[in-house]
């Protein structure tokens, strides 16, 4: 589903350009769970954003259920997150002004997937169903986290991409809302990648990489 291959990513800064991924390899399975793990500015963000086209590396490619991203334009990255990658952010990304239902239900809209069963199906779940009508500023934080998740999965994207999704909530949250999260994800069929600094998040799913001086290895492997 997700392979990168030799994947390059540099910055310039003040001191001169810094190698932040020196030509990663990965590739993870329709269906799969991983977990990026490393230290603050190892690059972990930097190589979810390049999954997601957000970023584009200085070489390499990036291979979404086979299909080289090589040659992709803007438009053709924008296609691909509406339709076939769905993000979760440490920042829930409601749209302030919109309901927890309106907000649910916007990607899904947009690549044109409603699902009237699996809508109440996700609702319930995730303990919405009641808060339907409520704003996001009127919703905790493990709430609107909830309200993110809900509208990530509703299509049932091929690939999730997750970037720290329970750092903003408590311990006591974290825990609950990333065991539902990750069950969700399977029951839905998705690949994910997530993006964590916490091993005890990470043990969730079903593969650990680690990334360290820009290389990337499997926990328990060499690199």
């Amino acid at each position: 589903m997700l392979q990168l291959i030799d994947l390059h990513k540099t910055f310039d800064q003040p001191t001169g350009r810094i190698t932040v991924l020196g030509g990663i390899d990965f590739h993870l399975e329709a269906g799969q769970s991983a977990a990026l793990l490393g230290e603050s500015g190892s690059g972990k963000s930097t190589l979810l954003h390049l999954a997601a086209g957000l970023d584009h590396p200085d070489h390499g490619d990036i291979k979404i259920n086979g299909q080289s991203t090589r040659h992709h334009t803007e438009a053709d990255w924008a296609e691909q997150r509406r339709n076939h990658i769905s993000l979760v952010f440490q920042q829930f990304h409601l749209i302030p002004t919109l309901t927890v239902l309106d907000n649910v239900r916007l990607q899904a809209r947009l690549c044109g997937r409603m699902d009237p069963d699996y809508e109440h199906q996700l609702l319930n779940r995730l303990g919405l169903a009641t808060l339907t009508h409520r704003l996001p500023h009127q919703l905790s934080g493990g709430q609107q986290q909830r309200v993110a998740i809900a509208r990530a999965l509703l299509h049932r994207p091929p690939l999730v991409l997750a970037d720290e999704p329970t750092g903003n909530l408590d311990e006591h949250s974290s825990e609950s809302v990333m065991a539902l999260f990750v069950d969700l994800v399977r029951e839905a069929g998705c690949t994910l990648l997530m993006v964590t600094h916490s091993a005890a998040m990470a043990a969730y799913l079903d593969q650990r990489w680690r990334l360290h001086d820009g290389t990337l290895s499997r926990e328990g492997e060499v690199a």
